[in-house]
């Protein structure tokens, strides 16, 4: 979920859940329990095997963040992020909020970022799938990219087994979708995730609680999805507008 936390290239922790009538679950797991429920853990692996299908899609995220001042008081920010997907190896990411702007374009043999406001770029060479190239961006350059853990949910990237607590927190809407609620606890971390009910588990919301933080600082990521997107495989390449200039990406110093 630490992707969750930092929304890629954003750099930015999101906010409080909006107010949605919940409708308790038969069965469901009541708040405060310890216990790590099976069948929820189950259903964020299924839900990441059904992400692992899907070739060719658009994913949107509205998202809200709480930053905390020394005095406690918190200033909450906005920001958003759109992405252009065609698995295995293109992708189209814009990233924007109220101080930044910026794009990363990958086709799949160079990646690019680009930053719209200062018309500057940059260019790496790369060939592999998306799950590669985001660790490397990570790992060489220090980039994020947003909503990265939507690739690697399904994946051995993605281990569940730490989790503290897990309950099924019942039924919430999440725009017109009817989602199952689920809340987990790991670390100093407790998060809580509404994925689509029936054949298409897609995640459509999740929170984020800093509890290592006395002001529990708290993130929101809204997701909304395009399955049957109508772009073109030009959203992945890359030209240069006019008076856009190049710069070399700095690789990340070694630890």
């Amino acid at each position: 979920m630490r992707k969750f936390l930092i929304l890629g290239v954003l750099a930015l922790s999101v906010a409080a859940p909006g107010a949605s009538a919940q409708t308790a679950a038969a069965g469901a797991a009541q708040p405060g329990a310890n216990a790590v429920d099976p069948a929820s853990v189950q259903a964020v692996k299924d839900m990441g095997a059904y992400l692992q299908t899907l070739k060719r899609f658009r994913v949107s995220t509205e998202l809200t963040g709480e930053r905390v001042l020394k005095d406690g008081q918190k200033l909450q920010h906005a920001a958003r992020a759109d992405l252009d997907v065609a698995r295995p190896s293109k992708l189209r990411a814009r990233m924007s909020s109220a101080k930044t702007e910026r794009e990363l374009i990958y086709d799949g043999k160079s990646v690019t970022l680009y930053a719209p406001a200062h018309k500057y770029y940059s260019t790496v060479e790369f060939a592999e799938p998306i799950g590669a190239l985001i660790d490397r961006l990570e790992e060489r350059y220090g980039v994020e990219v947003p909503l990265s853990d939507l690739f690697r949910w399904g994946t051995p990237d993605a281990p569940l087994d730490k989790i503290e607590s897990a309950m099924n927190a019942g039924q919430d809407l999440v725009g017109k979708d009817l989602c199952d609620h689920y809340a987990f606890r790991q670390g100093s971390i407790d998060w809580q995730i509404w994925i689509t009910a029936g054949e298409r588990p897609l995640p459509r919301k999740v929170v984020i609680t800093n509890r290592a933080d006395e002001a529990r600082p708290q993130s929101v990521s809204m997701i909304t999805w395009n399955l049957k997107p109508t772009f073109q495989d030009s959203v992945f390449r890359f030209t240069p507008p006019q008076g856009a200039k190049k710069v070399e990406i700095v690789q990340r110093k070694a630890k």
